[in-house]
């Protein structure tokens, strides 16, 4: 995608996108998350795009795609060019496996996930050699290596990648490519310069890290917003019925209560405005700085 192929306003070389599984309507959480990236884009006058994480069959729930489009425009969060679907993508997800196969980085683990899932793998199938007759999943090997970075909001982030996280899958036994390899390989191919998303993504930036490294992309740089929570710390969903009726609420409204989220600043006279302005207002004064450093806020209102 071509800056010009977009439209013909002037652009800096920005560009910040937003990437939801279409599992079910954005709730508010989701919709912080999107404010947030659009908001740093538009600030920066840059490219905002969107992109579908569609690879999933069996959370992608019938028509969660274009309810989550017609949500953002409700919510006057316009983004440029093309929407992008990853279930159009395997190609080039297969062609960045053939490269990390040929470097001698991956294997097949038939480990049962139950098992494995929230736990540092101890690279139980790293040299077993794992029949091609057997159902597997292909691992990425890592080792005993430091990888780091700062975060815009959260600030130093550092992980070892053997002894915290251990070999992460890139492909699942039922084919389904990893969120380590798809998010490198597609935010790449947009030419994604900054990523702002969940705080419940930090703990996995350090394995998308180590993709970009050896398949020799440049990496984009990361703000993680904090999580918004229930009352009892439990993240918000888009299963949770009590987000869901987005469309009865007040869309600016909703929108104020996403800024004083992220520690902005709003105006009282924004009461009764369209989102049009509230969103207006919000890149004029949008601070990344003032977004709180903490991964979780309990979002006490009920939308």
């Amino acid at each position: 995608m071509t800056r010009a192929a977009v439209n013909n306003q002037q652009f800096s070389p920005y560009t910040g996108r937003f990437a939801p599984t279409p599992s079910g309507p954005l709730h508010f959480g989701s919709i912080v998350t999107a404010l947030a990236s659009f908001l740093q884009a538009r600030s920066q006058q840059g490219l905002w795009l969107v992109r579908l994480d569609d690879l999933d069959t069996l959370r992608v729930k019938h028509g969660a795609s274009d309810n989550i489009l017609r949500t953002l425009q409700l919510l006057s969060l316009e983004w440029d060019g093309s929407v992008l679907y990853q279930s159009n993508r395997h190609a080039a997800y297969q062609d960045a496996l053939e490269s990390l196969f040929n470097q001698d980085l991956l294997y097949r683990c038939d480990c049962p996930r139950k098992e494995t899932r929230g736990q540092t793998y101890p690279g139980t199938c790293r040299n077993r050699n794992v029949p091609l007759c057997h159902q597997a999943s292909l691992r990425m090997r890592t080792g005993n290596t430091r990888i780091g970075f700062t975060d815009h909001i959260q600030g130093e982030y550092v992980r070892n990648l053997e002894q915290d996280i251990g070999d992460f899958i890139v492909q699942r036994a039922d084919d389904i490519y990893g969120y380590a390899l798809t998010v490198v390989i597609d935010d790449d191919f947009q030419g994604v310069t900054e990523i702002i998303r969940g705080a419940d993504l930090l703990a996995s930036t350090p394995e998308q890290l180590w993709v970009h490294q050896h398949l020799g992309l440049t990496a984009p740089v990361y703000g993680h917003v904090p999580v918004a929570t229930d009352a009892h710390g439990k993240k918000l969903s888009k299963h949770d019925a009590a987000l869901n009726a987005l469309l009865l609420a007040d869309p600016a409204e909703l929108l104020i209560q996403a800024l004083q989220f992220l520690g902005q600043s709003t105006d009282p006279g924004l009461a009764g405005a369209d989102t049009a302005t509230v969103i207006q207002q919000a890149i004029k004064n949008w601070d990344l700085s003032r977004v709180p450093k903490v991964p979780t806020i309990p979002k006490m209102t009920t939308v």
